[in-house]
């Protein structure tokens, strides 16, 4: 019987060294950064220019060595642009991959839903493009290489009352929690300023059709219309607008950044003017980044796939010092102090915010024409930093 015994402990013991011996040789192959991002599907644009920004970050640090001589792996999951999705995703990189960091989501929305399972796992994230201002009261392991929707929705509607003179605006949005969050930060900041939001008119995730709203914000006789949504939908609803026969101003949001708008809606771009993060700096690491992301995928990288890949290298900077550990890779990242990105100089808020400014653009055909960098201070001013 004590024979049986023994041999019982010592069979536990061997599978448990097994186990152990299994997950250190698989914790060492590599080190492994997660992403989340459409990468099918109407916002497929976003994440495709965010993964490959990502990729790119990988190979270039591999291409030097990786980790004190180990690999990064980048693990890309496609959300398709749901929660349900990107929530399946979040569970095979964290429970089967064993990521130690995640860049994205990149949608809002998913972004919520990830970052609640991030938090609670203690995986630190990383999202380039999620903007709603309460992203990052989620918790202390979420970050974001973008402007918060708060700063973006002062700005916005600070400088519709206060530069370009509005007093009376319209705005169409989808109901989610993106377009949702920069309507909210826009028209508190334009109403604060004495201006009104006088016409409001909404879709569903998935329509196409806008006409019906259109023709109400026309009938409406508002000064401007804002259209804070994503690229396709945005293409619909300028093309559909002039239809209907709208001839005022559209406004913005930083969805309109993605080049794809001018081969969706061309035609109807001229005059749009809308906030979106400053540009980055020319620099010697900015201009070799678009070159080589050029190079390697045959396009020009967007705004958000250049925030994409210096979350990613921050991520990889974390862990140079931290490792694998994913509490030690998180308190890496919230000490990033003044790192030169290709987006510019990033420093973190106490809260995971990028501290950054907003930039202005107007469409001149389909060309953006860069307007200046705005904040706003304490007292609701709009200050101007470039």
């Amino acid at each position: 019987m004590r024979g049986k015994k023994l041999v019982l402990i010592l069979a536990v013991m061997l599978v448990a060294s097994l186990s152990l011996f299994a997950q250190a040789s698989s914790d060492s192959d590599s080190y492994k950064i997660g992403f989340i991002g459409p990468l099918t599907g109407d916002n497929s644009a976003y994440g495709v220019f965010c993964r490959q920004a990502a990729e790119l970050a990988v190979n270039q640090a591999n291409a030097n060595g990786g980790i004190d001589g180990k690999m990064i792996e980048l693990i890309a999951e496609d959300s398709e642009g749901s929660v349900e999705r990107g929530l399946a995703a979040i569970e095979k990189l964290s429970s089967s991959d064993n990521i130690v960091a995640l860049v994205g989501p990149v949608l809002t929305g998913t972004a919520f839903a990830v970052g609640e399972r991030c938090q609670n796992e203690g995986i630190p994230m990383i999202s380039p493009s999620a903007t709603h201002a309460d992203i990052t009261n989620i918790g202390d392991y979420i970050f974001r290489t973008i402007v918060s929707d708060g700063l973006q929705g002062q700005v916005a509607g600070t400088y519709f009352y206060d530069v370009l003179g509005y007093r009376n605006i319209g705005c169409l949005y989808v109901m989610n929690d993106y377009s949702k969050g920069l309507y909210d930060g826009m028209k508190a900041a334009f109403e604060a300023k004495g201006g009104t939001v006088s016409a409001v008119e909404t879709g569903n995730v998935g329509d196409k059709d806008f006409r019906t709203q259109l023709t109400n914000l026309k009938n409406s006789n508002v000064e401007a219309i804002y259209i804070p949504n994503y690229t396709v939908e945005m293409a619909q609803m300028l093309e559909q607008a002039a239809q209907v026969g709208i001839t005022v101003p559209f406004l913005s949001c930083d969805g309109f950044s993605n080049p794809d708008i001018y081969a969706l809606a061309g035609d109807f771009t001229d005059g749009v003017i809308y906030v979106a993060p400053a540009p980055a700096k020319e620099s010697d690491l900015h201009t070799k980044f678009v070159s080589e992301y050029e190079a390697a995928f045959n396009m020009s990288p967007d705004s958000f796939a250049t925030n994409a890949y210096d979350a990613t290298n921050i991520i990889i900077e974390a862990m140079r010092s931290a490792g694998t550990d994913r509490a030690a890779v998180r308190d890496e990242i919230a000490a990033t102090k003044d790192f030169v990105g290709a987006s510019g100089v990033i420093n973190f808020a106490p809260n995971g915010d990028l501290v950054a400014y907003q930039a202005i653009y107007k469409v001149e055909g389909t060309t953006p024409v860069y307007q200046g960098s705005y904040s706003v201070d304490a007292d609701g001013n709009l200050v101007q930093v470039d």
